[in-house]
């Protein structure tokens, strides 16, 4: 698989973690009764704190891993894991519990950050999204295939920041019924992309299930 093919999937798995789509009605409802230009300006913060996160997650997550004594193989187990149940969720047209609770939503709307939490943390960058990034990271080690990593987490964030601009028209025309489907499709990628990371980290706590 060459670098290009790879980034590109890459880019596909983190928009079927982030599943941006799925959480435009949540956007719409956050930011109720507000203007035009309110709505543009939360989208921009929104789109930059997501790309900040992953970057950092990128970055630093192994280090982190390594502060705290886990491996990579076991981190892969358990972020296998925990996207696998994301995936379960959002194929049941659902939001993942792991993002947040129903009254976090309500109670956390209303506070003046509402654009970085919960829109852009948990609601976007989740658990799911830094679990993956640095799991991705770990496959390009090196400061140049961590910064390969920043075009797919670029292009993540321009994607988001034009789907919250024109979030009243996108849900409009998608429906709660349109919104339903792709969700449940983002899901499926994201339960195969989470088999693919498990296998691999019981192959690595596991060398002989590889013979």
């Amino acid at each position: 698989m060459t670098e290009y093919a790879y980034l590109l999937k890459v880019a596909i798995a983190l928009i079927a973690i982030v599943n941006p789509i799925g959480s435009l009605p949540i956007f719409i409802s956050a930011t109720s009764g507000w203007s035009k230009a309110e709505r543009a300006r939360t989208a921009r913060t929104v789109a930059i704190t997501v790309m900040i996160v992953l970057c950092v997650s990128a970055f630093f997550g192994e280090l982190i891993l390594d502060f705290f004594g886990i491996t990579i193989p076991s981190f892969q187990v358990g972020g296998g894991i925990l996207l696998l149940l994301i995936s379960i969720s959002m194929m049941h047209g659902k939001q993942s519990a792991t993002r947040q609770t129903a009254e976090e939503a309500q109670d956390l709307a209303e506070r003046e950050v509402i654009a970085i939490v919960p829109l852009s943390i948990p609601l976007l960058a989740g658990p799911g999204a830094i679990s993956s990034m640095i799991l991705t990271a770990q496959q390009h080690p090196g400061l140049w295939g961590h910064l390969s990593l920043m075009l797919p987490i670029a292009v993540i964030a321009l994607f988001i920041w034009g789907l919250l601009l024109l979030a009243d028209g996108i849900t409009h025309y998608l429906g709660k019924i349109g919104i339903n489907i792709v969700t449940r499709l983002m899901g499926l990628i994201l339960a195969a992309m989470s088999v693919e990371f498990i296998a691999h980290g019981l192959t690595g706590l596991f060398p002989q299930l590889a013979g």
